[in-house]
């Protein structure tokens, strides 16, 4: 059975990157809800997180996409 998460630190974020400064960086996410162990991001359909000049920038695109789906969950929670 699905168990939400009530706070921020039951969920885990992965955030890096992926391409070429000649192709643009990608930022690459995979979140999880730890309580269960629900895979929250990425799902079939997601769009891409870029195309960024920098690795940081593919980065921190990335943590930022991963917070708002944690809040998102945290809200209402994805059963």
């Amino acid at each position: 059975m699905p168990t939400p998460g009530t706070s921020a630190d039951d969920f885990q974020i992965y955030a890096s990157y992926r391409g070429s400064a000649a192709a643009g960086f990608f930022g690459t996410l995979k979140v999880v809800r730890k309580t269960d162990g629900r895979l929250l991001f990425p799902f079939e359909g997601a769009d891409t997180i870029g195309p960024f000049a920098t690795k940081a920038d593919a980065v921190a695109a990335a943590l930022a996409r991963g917070d708002a789906l944690v809040n998102a969950d945290l809200a209402r929670p994805e059963l």
